[in-house]
């Protein structure tokens, strides 16, 4: 056989592969597990952006929080500081009537023809506002005289032996004390009773 019998039939092959090439290169339809990963990652990224504008929105809402927080610190602060500093206004205006009163007092007893009766007068009327303006801020007076100690509110100065009393009765007030509404601002200066020398020794002779 001639090499002119032989080319056309090599062209048909050479025909047949490239009509052949289209179909291996047609491209390949996805599969069923892959559509579900990229539908998978597509829900987790949104999540993950929802989740990231919840964190976002908590974290504003504590921001403003402690913001909010901060001020109404600053502003007890500022309660406090002004409480410190004008809490006793009301009872320093009472207190210049008092001591408007004590001068004028004062100054009439050195006068050459003093009153006693006036500037006793004048003194106990003093003594009467001053008590008007403690009763105004609860301020009451501890005068336990005829009591029985109390060691919460009194203070003892001295132990004095006396029939006519239980023991340990305040039989002497020495100096009043003060209470500011339950606060004790001072305590009582007192004697207290204690059991006679007597009675000790006639108890001591009955039991003998």
């Amino acid at each position: 056989m001639s090499d002119k019998d032989q080319k056309p039939q090599d062209q048909e092959v050479e025909q047949d592969v490239v009509g052949d090439q289209p179909a291996e290169q047609a491209e390949v339809e996805p599969q069923p597990e892959e559509s579900g990963t990229q539908a998978r990652v597509g829900e987790l990224e949104a999540e993950l952006e929802a989740a990231k504008a919840r964190a976002e929105e908590n974290w504003n809402e504590f921001l403003r929080a402690r913001a909010e927080l901060e001020n109404v610190r600053r502003r007890m602060e500022r309660d406090v500081a002004h409480a410190r500093k004008y809490g006793v206004e009301k009872l320093a205006a009472e207190l210049l009537a008092v001591r408007d009163s004590l001068e004028m007092g004062l100054s009439a007893a050195r006068e050459a023809n003093a009153d006693v009766a006036k500037l006793t007068e004048g003194t106990e009327l003093t003594l009467k506002m001053l008590s008007q303006a403690m009763e105004k801020f609860d301020i009451a007076e501890v005068h336990p005289l005829g009591q029985k100690f109390n060691p919460d509110e009194h203070e003892a100065m001295a132990m004095q032996p006396s029939a006519e009393h239980a023991p340990n009765t305040v039989i002497h007030v020495v100096q009043k004390g003060y209470k500011l509404s339950d606060r004790l601002l001072r305590p009582a200066m007192v004697v207290v009773s204690r059991e006679a020398e007597n009675q000790q020794g006639g108890e001591d002779d009955n039991k003998a």
